[in-house]
């Protein structure tokens, strides 16, 4: 691959790609409501003469590509396409026309990144196979993935690996980060409720109180990542929401308390959800109360597969150099439902770099936005690892 070629090539569309993402930046749509981000994408594909399908999942598109040499090997390419429930806060020119609702992870820019991606690929087809381009909706909360999945997603278009691509603030622009095995956590929630029967607040010897079993609740569920999980494995478990009581001289007969768990390892998270039913129940029994737990298993851990990974890192090294990949950097405890992708097929999950400074927002804060800047690069990291993994001539 001639990375000059590749980046000119590209950089021919910047002006079109970043209207495009300004475009949908300005029209948020969160879960399985991306109607017209998918018509747009559909809009884009077809003008560009590349085959696609749409309403997969809903409003999830999927374009094939084909290389002009002979080749079996297939693989898939996924982009997020769903905005946020959130208003923003940014004043510039292309910001969300849609109170409540916000691109605040930067998913306008990983679907243009894919966009400009696939129109080279198609225009410049010297690779060995085929290559399917996923632009999935619903990944803030609704598995948009896991759907495309039970919609058929891998039988419907073959693929032997299948990689995602996220911007990470926080990162300088040229940089890229990656690592094999676990590299997201997954994303639970559980509430805890303790019934007892209440009372007078001045007579809680009458009563059974639910607020003494919460108080231990609350202090051995971090026992459970001290004297628990493995020194060597990272877990967190954090309580968002107390719901109790209705006056100061009512003892409430019943408290809800709900909050989330991360890990990395499906056997800590095993384990996280074993201990905590165990203790609500033991410190329910112990003031004569009693627990209900309602634990839902959310996304799974991001775990990258090893051969995937070093093609991932290869690819970012033919464009960018190996000094600015880092292919060993720390687990994350965000989430991402590429997870259920990566548990069906091999493949590998990379962060870019959005930027560094006090002007580049985290994502998921109100005045965040995605770096323009990378929108090429971000597009060459794609063909760059179709040109490693479809054995393209260099």
């Amino acid at each position: 691959m001639d990375k000059n070629a590749v980046m000119a090539g590209l950089k021919v569309y910047e002006g079109e790609l970043k209207a495009l993402r300004h475009d949908i930046h300005m029209h948020p749509e969160t879960s399985y409501e991306e109607f017209r981000t998918s018509a747009l994408v559909m809009e884009k594909l077809s003008a560009w003469g590349i085959q696609a399908e749409g309403t997969i999942a809903g409003t999830g598109v999927v374009a094939t590509i084909k290389g002009s040499r002979p080749g079996q090997r297939a693989i898939a390419l996924r982009a997020d396409m769903d905005a946020l429930n959130m208003d923003e806060t940014n004043t510039f020119g292309h910001r969300s026309t849609i109170p409540g609702k916000m691109h605040g992870c930067g998913h306008d820019g990983h679907t243009t990144m894919l966009l400009g991606a696939a129109r080279y690929l198609k225009e410049n087809p010297d690779f060995a196979g085929t290559v399917h381009c996923i632009f999935q909706p619903a990944e803030e909360g609704g598995a948009g993935g896991k759907r495309m999945i039970d919609e058929g997603l891998f039988e419907r278009f073959p693929s032997d690996a299948v990689y995602s691509l996220h911007n990470k603030p926080g990162l300088e622009v040229g940089k890229f980060i990656t690592r094999k095995g676990p590299q997201l956590a997954c994303a639970d929630s559980w509430t805890v409720t303790f019934k007892g029967t209440g009372g007078h607040g001045g007579a809680p010897e009458k009563s059974t109180d639910t607020t003494i079993p919460l108080a231990h609740f609350i202090l051995g569920l971090q026992s459970i990542i001290a004297r628990n999980v493995p020194a060597l494995d990272s877990a967190v478990l954090s309580i968002g929401i107390i719901r109790a009581g209705t006056s100061h001289n009512v003892i409430p007969a019943e408290i809800q308390v709900t909050g989330t768990s991360r890990c990395h390892k499906p056997e800590v998270r095993a384990l996280l959800e074993k201990r905590l039913r165990e203790i609500a129940q033991h410190c329910a029994a112990m003031s004569d109360c009693s627990a209900v737990v309602d634990y839902v298993q959310g996304y799974p851990p991001v775990i990258n597969a090893p051969r995937e990974t070093d093609t991932a890192i290869a690819a970012i090294a033919a464009l960018v150099g190996s000094g600015n990949v880092d292919g060993d950097s720390p687990p994350i405890n965000a989430a991402d439902d590429i997870a259920y992708m990566l548990e069906k097929r091999p493949g590998c999950n990379v962060m870019i770099g959005n930027g560094k400074g006090p002007s580049f927002k985290n994502n998921h804060m109100p005045d965040y936005d995605f770096n323009d800047d990378i929108l090429v690069l971000g597009a060459a990291y794609w063909v760059s690892l179709v040109h490693q993994e479809l054995n393209a001539a260099t």
